[in-house]
Formats: C-alpha cells, structure tokens, sequence
C-alpha cells in the first residue's frame, strides 16, 4: 500500500520531479568538473579537449537577434580574457586534433559568418585589446562591390595581416549548398578560395557552410576543393568525435539580456554534451 502510494504521489507530480533531477544532475557535473565555473577545454580520455566555437554575426546597434550590440560584445571579450580563456585560429584547432598539436588551457574559437564591415569597426578593435583572436567566414562576392554593410578587400587584408583575425571562406554568394549542382558547388567552394588567396597572400584552408546546409556528399566536394575543416550552424562542442567537415559551433545571439545568455551556452553546452545529450 504505501509503495503504490510513493508510485502514485511520483507519478502526479513528475512534470516538477524532473526538471528538479536534471537540474541537481548539471550542478553536481559542473561543480565536480569546472574550475571557477569554466566549462570550455575540459578533456577526457575518450574524446580528448572540449573545444567551444562561438559564432556570431553582426556586431552594431541594430535591434537583431545576429546583431551584438558593441559594449555587449565587449562585456563577453573581456569575460573570456579575464576568466582564463585562451583564444585559438581553425589551423591551430585543425593541429590538435590531427597532428597533437598542443592546445592552450580553455581554448575557445571565435567565429564571425559573412563579412559585414562592422566587424571591422567594433569586433577588430575589441578583440585587439584584450589579445584575443578571431575568425571571419567571407562572402567573396560582396566584398568591394558597394553592397551596403560589408567588408572592403583592404579591411580583410588589414585584419588578416595583423594576426588578430584569419580570413576564410563562405563561398561567393552565400547560395545554400543543398539547392546547387554539383558543377555549382564547385564553383562557389573553388572560386571563393581562390579569390581570397590571390587578394591576401595566404592559404584558405576552412569553410563555414551557408546557411549551415550540408550533407556527407557535400562535405566531400569541401575536402576535394582543398579544404582541412568546414563549420556548420549545428549547436554544440567540438571534440575528436567530431568530423571535421561539420564542426558544431555554439550560436550567440542579442537578447533581452545578452550576457546571461551568453554565459548560458558557454558554461552549459559543454555540461549537456558530457551527459551525452548533443553527440550522435
């Protein structure tokens, strides 16, 4: 009687009993795993390092959930620098999971989709002073062709030249890669690399994916046109279970309070993954 009793009084009131669980269960990983509340870096034997990729858009004042207003992009900069995250380029990330190339305490890779010239005004300057780094994912085609909002080729090649940022490829026109031919695909993964390495000097050795569409035919095309790694928009963290070709990135976005919720997907993404909710 009292058993059914118990499995009664459970039952009524499970809608509570488990989010009460689940949460008691992310305290308990994060407090016995996490130095000082940071999530990003943590390693274990079967995967190796956790590796955040944060990806963002448009930093400026716009009302837009892509757009990160300036002082809110810099309350998170000087977050990462003053709580010991370490910043790193695609190459470096490509090294440690390929050729055991060493990695910073906390590293973390900061990504920009697009090329808008606003990363040139606020997130270049930003990240310059707190000595971090980052990465921009061009639209070769809107580049110098007075397309409103974006990136000249003489701010690329500044930013690429002074270490602080790495250019690299989001094909020509931004076309999603799943609606193209092949002979289209090509094109777009082909031409965009070239373009930037004929305009800048240097390799283009990684790809965000348009719109975040791919699939594993897709993927190969990205490694026959010369690429090392490829981005997609996926939610989550990087590790060696990750392929290379459709590395998650964590999304971050202006909200109505877009620090807290900035901290929310830099801490909790890499809890859920260690539960094993984010890995397929």
């Amino acid at each position: 009687m009292i058993v059914h009793r118990i499995t009664d009084w459970i039952g009524t009131r499970k809608r509570f009993i488990l989010p009460l669980l689940l949460a008691a269960l992310l305290l308990t990983v994060f407090f016995s795993r996490q130095e000082g509340g940071r999530a990003s870096g943590v390693a274990d034997s079967v995967s190796g390092p956790k590796i955040i990729v944060l990806n963002y858009h448009k930093v400026d004042r716009m009302n837009h959930p892509l757009s990160i207003p300036p002082a809110d992009f810099e309350h998170q900069m000087a977050f990462l620098a003053q709580n010991g995250y370490h910043t790193i380029t695609p190459h470096e990330l490509y090294m440690a999971f390929t050729d055991g190339g060493d990695l910073p305490t906390n590293p973390v890779l900061i990504t920009f989709d697009d090329g808008y010239a606003d990363n040139y005004t606020y997130a270049y300057p930003i990240l310059k002073k707190y000595g971090l780094k980052g990465t921009i994912f061009v639209i070769t085609s809107l580049l110098d062709k007075n397309y409103p909002g974006y990136l000249t080729w003489g701010q690329a090649a500044e930013m690429d030249a002074s270490g602080v940022i790495s250019i690299e490829s989001h094909t020509v026109t931004h076309g999603s890669l799943t609606d193209l031919t092949d002979e289209q695909i090509r094109y777009e993964l082909t031409e965009a690399k070239h373009s930037i390495e004929q305009r800048l000097g240097k390799e283009v050795e990684f790809l965000a994916y348009p719109t975040g569409a791919y699939n594993l035919h897709i993927a190969s095309l990205v490694r026959e046109a010369g690429y090392k790694g490829a981005f997609t928009v996926r939610n989550g963290n990087m590790d060696r279970a990750t392929n290379l070709y459709a590395i998650e990135r964590v999304p971050i976005f202006q909200t109505p309070d877009t620090f807290a919720s900035f901290l929310e997907r830099l801490k909790f993404v890499p809890l859920f993954e260690q539960i094993g909710w984010n890995k397929h």
